[in-house]
């Protein structure tokens, strides 16, 4: 998993309240395991019309946010089925940090899993955001993980909080598989233990 340390760049504003995970990324392309190619069908019934073709007014198809990595957004993001291409479609986009005032507690913990911080904020502080997101190119916005920070366009500073343990994870790259093969050493010693003392298993 990519670590995520600082990140620098356009916040997309997307003011919805309850999106949920159909809406992030539609059952029809469930079908895959794998993480990379969702993107394009990220926000699937927003972003496109019926004919295939894109819907101007989404806000990821304007050109001033197509290179977007943050999304600003409304209160309780990421509801509905506990689907884990929720997470992958966002971060294969490009998508590595979401503020919003609230989260699915499901789609809260994928998303630390997949690289993905998920920053949840008073809504004074996420509609300011909302407010620099607007700027469209101009809304740059820095989030520096460490000092638990967000730097908005015109230079003034959120503190956000996190537990230290997903803090941690996230600043050294580590899901559930990197996590476990920290302990490689002690589990070739239990494996080499147990061939020992119980041969027949």
């Amino acid at each position: 998993m990519e670590k995520f340390t600082r990140l620098t760049g356009v916040a997309a504003p997307l003011p919805i309240t309850n999106i949920d995970t159909d809406m992030i990324i539609p059952k029809q392309f469930l079908k895959t395991i794998k993480r990379s190619g969702l993107g394009k069908a990220l926000f699937h019934e927003m972003r496109y019309n019926e004919d295939g073709s894109e819907n101007p007014d989404f806000v990821l198809n304007k050109p001033q946010y197509r290179n977007a990595s943050i999304i600003v957004a409304g209160d309780n993001f990421g509801c509905g089925s506990s689907r884990e291409h929720a997470p992958w479609a966002l971060l294969d986009f490009g998508i590595r940090a979401i503020i919003s005032t609230s989260f699915a507690d499901i789609f809260y913990s994928n998303c630390f899993k997949n690289g993905i911080l998920p920053i949840v904020l008073p809504k004074e502080d996420v509609d300011k955001l909302m407010e620099d997101a607007a700027r469209g190119a101009n809304a740059t916005v820095t989030i520096d993980l460490e000092r638990q920070e967000i730097t908005g366009p015109d230079g003034g500073t959120i503190h956000f909080d996190i537990d230290p343990f997903r803090k941690h994870c996230l600043l050294e790259g580590l899901d559930d598989i990197g996590l476990t093969l920290q302990k490689r050493d002690r589990i070739a010693a239990y494996e080499k233990k147990q061939a020992e003392t119980m041969p027949w298993l």
